[in-house]
């Protein structure tokens, strides 16, 4: 009954990110291990393909470092059939000739520097703490039990259902990455609403 598992919703307090849902998951034993920042956009009045997907700017941190952006895009001729397709900036493909290196290399590198700007800062940790803590009181005190997921599967079920309540909309169309070789989704979500979750 360990939480192994966790998706929440939080919001910036701001008239530029008003209204605009910041969804956070985070698993282990997942079908992919990635960390990643997608940020989906609504569709436009007036759009005449109605069904299509919609577009996103994806900023994948790891593995295969990348920023691109998935559109829909009408097959070139007179039909009205839509493809996805991206703009993409694959690190490994666009910086072949230069050696990336792996997150914590960086890191330690960082360290023997004494460069803090890459580790969190105090009072980051502590605003992350206001917001877990009472979450985690909650879990402990009323002993709730984690919804429990496969292993190796994208999490729990209910996950689905819990990023359409703010409006996201998972693309029905298969799509695969050309730079895609092995990931994982690491996202976590909360404001009043959280869900826990276990294998």
């Amino acid at each position: 009954n360990c939480p192994t598992y966790a998706a929440a919703t939080l919001w910036i307090n701001n008239e530029h990110w008003e209204g605009v849902p910041f969804i956070l998951k985070c698993g282990k034993a997942l079908n992919e291990q990635q960390t990643e920042i997608r940020v989906q956009f609504q569709h436009v009045p007036g759009n005449v393909f109605k069904n299509a997907p919609r577009n996103e700017l994806v900023i994948r941190v790891q593995p295969n470092e990348a920023v691109y952006m998935k559109m829909t895009n009408k097959l070139p001729g007179l039909s009205m059939d839509t493809v996805i397709s991206e703009l993409d900036l694959t690190y490994q493909r666009r910086f072949s000739d230069l050696k990336i290196p792996d997150a914590y290399e960086a890191l330690i590198l960082d360290v023997l520097k004494g460069d803090h700007s890459n580790f969190v800062r105090d009072d980051e940790l502590d605003a992350a703490w206001k917001i877990f803590t009472p979450i985690l009181h909650k879990i402990d005190n009323e002993k709730l039990k984690p919804d429990p997921y496969a292993y190796g599967s994208r999490g729990p079920a209910k996950i689905d259902e819990f990023i359409a309540s703010y409006g996201f909309k998972r693309p029905s169309e298969t799509y695969n990455w050309p730079g895609r070789h092995s990931f994982g989704i690491i996202q976590l979500g909360i404001a009043i609403h959280y869900s826990l979750f276990a294998i």
